[in-house]
């Protein structure tokens, strides 16, 4: 079985063989945590009060504070650095754990010091670069703030250099004979690699299949984090095959994560998990249950439009689940629905709502391909309604025969509960609204919803715990540290791609598919639904978005449209078993077994292609909207 995406230490997770070692080794680890996560956590709050004090000053004291975005940006970059060392000391990367996890125990200890050898291989060749990169930037100096940009870009280094000691203290961890062994491995592969150069020269672009397919394969099979596979692979094939300074690299890195929209990621995380909180989540679904309950297969249409509202506050597939599950899974459950429905229809619902505004999803594939963030967020609500529809036929095919297992709620109780409920689904149109009349940038936007959920969690529902707001900063930067890395690394490999020529023969190759656009859209589905399930969406969207657009535009198909059905497509993917990660979520959520919901998904996962080719079919259903603005 395939872990979930946010993989959490466990007693038999990568942290056991700590407990079993010196005391010292526990307490370094301890301590390289605590520097990742702490600080981490800081610098979000921090990114949180800045950004919503510049929508304050600007639009209501009009008086724009010129240095916030700069001082936002650099405290971005820590915090995406933080955030990836604090997720790899909590073992929260993003892997593809399916190979591993059936090879049995002991293989599966042996695949798990590969991918830590791995790991520490591809921090051994970063960390020199990223020294001649910090080196660069002593001399340039940021416009605002009038700084030296070093201090912006020390946190890559601060960041390496935590998860290169965490891999050390994890290899002493396995036993100094292993530690020796695995130490003494890693520095005959450099040396190996090293020479090895004249080699590869002259085998020309069959390096890329060597290094790009052989070892990212190897690597993300072996259960090595995805942000590191994508790395080391960028890294090998560009110093043994090019002359490429490997600061460079480095550079592309740094750009991909440094990308301001970006910052909307941590900030919708934490804003998913606020509204879980403070009980908002809940009121919206309780309304839900009183007006359609009562009907044959009620609840799961309650289960399919709470994903799509509480999707369009959080963001993330993560929270929108963990908020919707506990709530109506107890109740579905006594009205006699099968568990492995429930959980089938989840994952389907998670796929359906990855085009509902503010997904992070549509906000990687923005600042990857430069379309705009307002026309994504505007075109994405039709084709997750769409899905939706496509979700609720089968539901009522599914339930036509049963008998209804409650009665109609009374007009009283229906209209208490949408009074209770009105402050949460007023949430989304407070963003909307923020974003459309010019109050936050889509950026600061997310700030807006935190503060107004804070204020109507303590003040309305009466919810808000304090103690929980630490542990909740940590979870947010962890995510999005893992993810941020993600598209640094895949940035860079997209970058190598480019300079080799790869992205030129792929355009030629989909540009001349039989059909022309109808062609490519087909093929786009199909390569966005496997690279969905094996890579998860935001690194394939990362890695292929930016090679595939041009063509798209090239075609003629509009930029929203083309986007939704890629989104849509990796959704698929990522949420289809068995190599579906986002199916694996979806049972840990809800804890129930994944072997009983692989038979019920299937006509689910049928019902979202046939929803994902209307989308592709009908570019209104993406860009109507957008016309008529």
């Amino acid at each position: 079985m395939k872990s979930t995406t946010l993989e959490k230490f466990t007693e038999n997770g990568h942290d056991a063989p700590l407990r079993a070692v010196h005391p010292g080794l526990r307490h370094a680890d301890r301590l390289l945590g605590l520097l990742a996560s702490v600080p981490a956590a800081f610098l979000l709050l921090a990114e949180i009060v800045l950004l919503f004090s510049s929508v304050v000053m600007r639009y209501l004291f009009h008086a724009p504070l010129v240095w916030g975005d700069e001082l936002a940006g650099i405290l971005f970059l820590w915090l995406s650095m933080t955030g990836a060392a604090a997720a790899l000391h909590r073992s929260a990367h993003m892997r593809m754990t399916a190979v591993v996890s059936r090879s049995g125990a002991r293989w599966s200890t042996f695949w798990d010091t590969v991918s830590l050898l791995a790991s520490l291989l591809f921090l051994s060749l970063v960390m020199v670069p990223t020294w001649h990169h910090v080196n660069q930037q002593f001399d340039l100096q940021t416009p605002a703030l009038e700084i030296s940009d070093v201090w912006r870009v020390a946190g890559i280094l601060y960041g390496m250099v935590c998860m290169f000691l965490m891999c050390i203290v994890r290899m002493l961890a396995l036993g100094w004979k292993q530690a020796t062994l695995g130490i003494a491995l890693v520095a005959a592969i450099v040396t190996a690699l090293t020479f090895s150069g004249p080699v590869l020269a002259p085998l020309g672009n069959t390096n890329l299949t060597i290094f790009f397919v052989g070892v990212v394969g190897f690597t993300v099979l072996s259960g090595m984090p995805i942000a590191f596979s994508f790395g080391l692979a960028t890294f090998s094939y560009l110093s043994l095959c090019t002359s490429v300074p490997m600061e460079i690299v480095v550079g592309r890195m740094d750009e991909g994560m440094s990308q301001l929209l970006l910052l909307a990621v941590p900030m919708f995380v934490f804003l998913g998990l606020l509204i879980e909180m403070t009980g908002m989540a809940r009121t919206m679904i309780g309304f839900l249950a009183s007006l359609v309950g009562h009907r044959r297969g009620g609840l799961s249409y309650v289960l399919v439009g709470a994903m799509y509202l509480v999707s369009g506050i959080s963001g993330s597939k993560a929270a929108d689940m963990a908020a919707v599950a506990p709530v109506l899974f107890p109740e579905m459950t006594k009205r006699g629905e099968k568990k492995g429905e429930l959980v089938a229809l989840l994952s389907a619902t998670g796929a359906q709502t990855e085009t509902v505004p503010p997904s992070i999803v549509l906000l990687t594939i923005g600042s990857v391909t430069g379309v705009s963030i307002s026309a994504l967020f505007t075109g994405g609500l039709l084709p997750g309604l769409v899905l939706a529809f496509t979700l609720c036929s089968v539901v009522w095919w599914r339930a036509r025969k049963t008998s209804p297992s409650a009665g109609r709620a009374p007009r009283a109780q229906v209209m208490k509960a949408l009074v209770v409920a009105l402050p949460a689904m007023a949430l989304p149109l407070v963003i909307r609204v923020a974003v459309t009349e010019g109050i936050a940038t889509a950026t600061e936007v997310s700030t807006v919803g935190i503060v107004y959920s804070v204020v109507v969690g303590c003040l309305l529902y009466r919810q808000f715990d304090w103690k929980r707001v630490g542990p909740m900063l940590v979870e947010s930067a962890t995510l999005s540290g893992a993810i941020l890395l993600i598209i640094g690394t895949a940035t860079a490999m997209a970058w190598s791609l480019t300079q080799s020529g790869f992205s030129h023969t792929l355009a030629q190759f989909m540009a001349g598919l039989p059909g022309k656009s109808i062609g490519f859209m087909a093929m786009s589905i199909v390569l966005f639904i496997v690279l969905g399930s094996v890579l998860e969406g935001i690194p394939a969207i990362v890695l292929f978005g930016p090679l595939m657009f041009p063509i798209a535009r090239e075609l003629g198909i509009p930029d929203v449209q083309y986007a939704m059905v890629v989104i849509l497509s990796m959704g698929l993917g990522l949420f289809s078993p068995p190599f579906g990660v986002g199916y694996y979520g979806a049972c840990a959520v809800s804890k129930i077994n994944p072997n009983e919901g692989i038979r019920p998904i299937a006509g689910y996962m049928l019902a979202l292609l046939i929803g994902i080719v209307i989308v592709a079919s009908i570019p209104w259903i993406s860009t109507g909207f957008l016309e008529t603005r």
